[in-house]
């Protein structure tokens, strides 16, 4: 079964650069059509999809997110980072990673337990 096991500081400051991991177990990051994927959840927003990396390495971008998200890999640790600059207090938000699954299908089987994330001086 694979697992999904998120982490990254839990308060970031204005104007700097969100980052977060996850650590995946059970599973490669690399076994083929796997999508993993940033989801973020705010009172405001909802769910929002911010974007993910596939099996391939090749990450995608929700438009509204693109020009300040970077997620890569690292595939000897088997896990997958988020990174979101210039932050704002509107970017407070939980964050999850999980795998889209079935590949290209809009759903997920697998989360992370979320990181609470507060963007504040």
């Amino acid at each position: 079964q694979v697992q999904l096991q998120g982490s990254g500081p839990g308060l970031v400051k204005p104007s700097q650069t969100l980052s977060l991991t996850c650590a995946v177990s059970g599973g490669s990051i690399t076994t083929r059509n796997n999508y993993w994927s940033w989801i973020r959840q705010s009172p405001g927003m909802g769910l929002e999809w911010i974007g993910s990396i596939a099996f391939s390495g090749k990450p995608s971008y929700s438009p509204s997110l693109k020009s300040r998200t970077s997620i890569s890999r690292d595939t000897s640790k088997n896990q997958f980072t988020l990174q979101l600059s210039s932050v704002t207090p509107e970017d407070t938000a939980v964050y999850y990673c999980a795998r889209e699954y079935p590949p290209q299908t809009g759903g997920f089987d697998s989360w992370g337990q979320g990181t609470q994330v507060t963007v504040s001086s």
